[in-house]
């Protein structure tokens, strides 16, 4: 038709029978609800006794609807791992960073965070710990490269609060606070959350200060 270009045709009305046109959208919490579900599972079943189907079943999705956030089990493993290493970094450097801080206050922080990890992400730390070997190589390198940088975050802070402390020493201090606090992923405390915390919190301080 003479004058008409494509951008002039018009839209064809809605019939009698057209329903509201229905547009789908993402759900922002599924991948982390993802992520819970399967710390979880894999604690208490261990990493090749947890499907993927599995996983889709603790959160109310199909196998297929993880796969649009995740293409193998072994992937929601290193982004389950990289989610709480990457907080932990990043806290540590906001603290390690600030000039201005007491190198003691943001010591006692960075344990506070560390008992975080052991207590609120529980199922997360306790699958690091016995799954790490079924990471791939190449995730696994950056995940304790990640580790030996926040690790350097305790070493730069102590060596801050304790001048006359050597690089080495700083170091096995810090691996045994936070030693000190993982130490309860081995066994059941059985005790009120609060004093959990507590018992940690002052345990991690006495290595601390062993200096």
């Amino acid at each position: 038709m003479p004058g008409r270009s494509l951008h002039s045709v018009p839209t064809p009305p809605s019939g009698p029978d057209d329903g509201p046109r229905v547009v789908r959208t993402r759900d922002p919490a599924r991948k982390q609800r993802i992520l819970t579900a399967a710390a979880d599972l894999m604690a208490r079943n261990g990493f090749h006794a947890v499907s993927m189907e599995d996983i889709g079943e603790a959160v109310g999705i199909t196998a297929s609807a993880i796969y649009r956030h995740y293409d193998s089990k072994t992937a929601v493993l290193v982004a389950m791992f990289d989610r709480v290493i990457d907080g932990l970094l990043a806290e540590g450097e906001r603290l390690a960073e600030d000039a201005r801080a007491d190198p003691r206050e943001a010591l006692l922080r960075l344990i506070d965070a560390q008992i975080d990890f052991v207590v609120r992400d529980r199922d997360v730390a306790q699958v690091y710990f016995r799954e790490i070997a079924n990471v791939p190589g190449t995730d696994r390198r950056n995940l304790r490269r990640k580790q030996r940088l926040h690790i350097e975050e305790w070493v730069h802070l102590l060596t801050e609060w304790h001048p006359d402390l050597d690089d080495a020493s700083a170091r096995t201090i810090a691996h045994c606070a936070i030693g000190a606090i993982q130490s309860t992923l081995n066994h059941s405390a059985g005790l009120p959350e609060e004093r959990l915390r507590e018992l940690l919190h002052n345990a991690a301080v006495a290595v601390l200060s062993a200096v």
